[in-house]
């Protein structure tokens, strides 16, 4: 896939609403961040409250085991959970994981072939967002779920020099 992977600057992050900045995500007006490009997942669905990822898990993620790592599956759930909250965030607010909680299913196979992972806000208060994941195959089958509790701050400006 040919989409622009970066970090964007922390005014331009925190300048609009978190909704917006997820749909820059989609729409290519912002970057993709490196690791999703590292983890073969996209954003590729965003509303207030609600977010899909999609991912092609491949044996370069395998554990010793022969089984993708349940890391790349942590990694997808909590980008999907935490892209939730995000799209909840004001102008100027910013947030941070504090815990994550995850039930793995079924075992994640490169046959398991292209997944899609949905994020949903649970609760939105003024300085806790709590919200669940799925991760499922393409069939619909659960491979794994959990939920997430991020912390919302006001975002500070970067310092100049």
């Amino acid at each position: 896939m040919d989409r622009k992977v970066g970090v964007v600057e922390r005014e331009v992050l925190v300048a609009g609403d978190g909704l917006s900045f997820l749909l820059g995500m989609i729409e290519g007006t912002h970057p993709a961040p490196p690791f999703a490009e590292a983890m073969d997942f996209d954003l590729v669905e965003a509303e207030e409250g609600r977010v899909v990822f999609t991912g092609i898990p491949s044996a370069r993620f395998f554990n010793p085991l022969g089984t993708v790592h349940g890391g790349w599956t942590a990694t997808i759930l909590d980008s999907a959970m935490a892209c939730a909250a995000h799209s909840t965030l004001k102008p100027g607010e910013g947030y941070t994981t504090l815990e994550m909680k995850l039930n793995y299913v079924r075992p994640v196979m490169p046959e398991s072939g292209k997944l899609r992972c949905e994020g949903r806000l649970i609760h939105r208060g003024g300085s806790v967002i709590t919200s669940e994941g799925r991760l499922v195959d393409g069939r619909g089958k659960l491979l794994a779920h959990g939920t997430e509790t991020c912390m919302v701050f006001p975002a500070k400006k970067a310092s100049a020099g």
